[in-house]
């Protein structure tokens, strides 16, 4: 099992910058790749980006590519979301995932693809 911890989110203006933390621990050397999800009020859980373990690779959704940038630091085990010029409509709960399913050249996209979920981090974003 690996274990993730989110921190990061809070009230912020549009245009304003945001950084997510993400601290994984527990079998982190069986993740294949970690994620970042969103899920807004009423609104189904989205896949927004993802990085590759093995060599750091990131992949992003089309909605916040420009925008957000996904990273790691090996030596503290944590995966990063940077967010820059943020919208209201970034408004959601944003949830780090891991997959330890290994796909060959496969990135998992989806909710029930990923089987380690952090608690959940909220952000705000006022217009």
């Amino acid at each position: 099992q690996v274990l993730l911890v989110e921190s990061g989110g809070a009230l912020v203006q549009a245009g304003d910058s945001l950084r997510l933390s993400c601290v994984a621990s527990g079998r982190t050397s069986s993740v294949y790749v970690m994620g970042w999800f969103r899920q807004a009020p009423g609104k189904e859980r989205e896949w927004v980006a993802a990085l590759r373990w093995s060599n750091s690779l990131t992949y992003y959704a089309d909605s916040v590519k420009g925008r957000l940038t996904m990273s790691r630091d090996n030596a503290k085990n944590t995966v990063y979301l940077q967010m820059n010029s943020l919208k209201p409509e970034d408004t959601a709960v944003y949830y780090c995932a891991a997959t330890t399913a290994y796909r060959a050249g496969y990135i998992p996209k989806t909710r029930s693809e990923y089987n380690n979920w952090g608690q959940g981090t909220q952000v705000t974003v006022s217009s």
